[in-house]
């Protein structure tokens, strides 16, 4: 198994906040990495370095050759209801996601259009390949855009608090349906509900300013305290519950 990227020493900022310092990181091919960590830890600034979106101020990140040449890095950002009011179909925001390599939607090929067709499927949505945004659910948004982001068949998928847009209905199908993508690539994903993704997930990656690489998919509060990552903590069992600290 090989790296798809490597992080040494590297820090970063906006102005003169730094919001990550000295952080070492490495995701090999196949990884399923949830980032956890308070609000402004740094967890988005991590997945804007890795697609280039941010400069480190220090330090450096060393992609694979293949990955580099390829230009395989799908990302799913941080959604919300937004306007949803734009006359573009299910097929159009799908296929958008090769223009990085295609250019324009007018210049896809038929071979493109299969493909938009395989993935709509895969995730679902067949009969409403020229539904518009307002016509789905927010559920069926989240796998649209999803589909955007892998058509390319990316070898890193990064996934930015994908469950604040997920669908009840549509939940354990979502994370069924991750579980099958990191057969074929690695998947960083930033989450707030520990509970939920430690049954998908393989480690953890504590983002708090500093990075801490925990190598399990189980993570306790005392973890998380020696982490220096103060969030709350949902586990699932029978009967589901929130553990809380306890009051001094």
């Amino acid at each position: 198994m090989d790296y798809l990227l490597k992080m040494h020493s590297l820090s970063a900022s906006y102005g003169t906040n730094i919001v990550l310092q000295d952080v070492e990181f490495i995701v090999m091919e196949n990884d399923f990495i949830g980032v956890i960590g308070p609000n402004g830890g740094g967890k988005t600034t991590l997945l804007r370095i890795i697609l280039g979106l941010l400069k480190p101020v220090s330090g450096n990140i060393v992609f694979n050759t293949n990955l580099v040449v390829a230009n395989t890095i799908g990302y799913l950002p941080q959604m919300s209801t937004g306007d949803v009011s734009y006359p573009v179909t299910v097929t159009d925001i799908v296929l958008s996601g090769l223009m990085m390599r295609k250019g324009i939607i007018s210049r896809m090929t038929s071979t493109d259009k299969r493909k938009a067709e395989r993935v709509i499927g895969e995730l679902g949505l067949t009969g409403l390949e020229n539904a518009t945004l307002n016509e789905l659910s927010g559920g069926q948004m989240q796998r649209v855009f999803l589909g955007r982001a892998i058509i390319g068949d990316p070898k890193l998928l990064l996934l930015d608090e994908p469950g604040n847009f997920v669908d009840t209905t549509f939940e354990n199908d979502f994370y069924e349906k991750l579980r099958e993508l990191n057969k074929r690539m690695a998947i960083l994903m930033v989450s707030h509900d520990v509970g939920t993704i430690s049954a998908h997930i393989k480690s953890f990656a504590c983002v708090n300013r500093k990075l801490h690489y925990h190598p399990s998919h189980e993570i306790t509060n005392d973890d998380l305290l020696a982490y220096g990552c103060p969030i709350q903590v949902v586990s699932h069992g029978d009967i589901p519950h929130t553990v809380l600290k306890i009051h001094k």
